[in-house]
């Protein structure tokens, strides 16, 4: 089953965490869906953006507890992926930032 890349990857990330990670590793980090893997990250990568990956790394980030008054409640549970990218190609989109 082929999915549209838009859907696993949902956003790029800009921090100053992922900031050192692509002057040092040429990594990026991204939003990706909750049930995608790595190896259909990569492909998604491949699709939207024109450079080839080397590696992904994926991490579950658990939602954070919130208060509004009496009433709690937690934000949703997310993925995010680190995508390390061949030497020599770059993702524009972040390069302005």
């Amino acid at each position: 089953m082929n999915r549209d890349p838009r859907t696993i990857v949902r956003r790029a990330m800009v921090s100053e965490k992922g900031t050192q990670l692509r002057e040092k590793q040429n990594g990026y980090l991204f939003e990706v869906s909750r049930d995608a893997n790595k190896i259909e990250i990569k492909r998604a990568i491949e699709a939207i953006f024109p450079v080839k990956v080397d590696s992904v790394r994926t991490m579950r980030v658990h939602g954070k507890p919130k208060r509004q008054g009496r009433y709690a409640g937690h934000r949703p549970d997310w993925k995010k992926a680190l995508v390390t990218l061949r030497k020599g190609d770059s993702i524009e989109l972040f390069e302005q930032v």
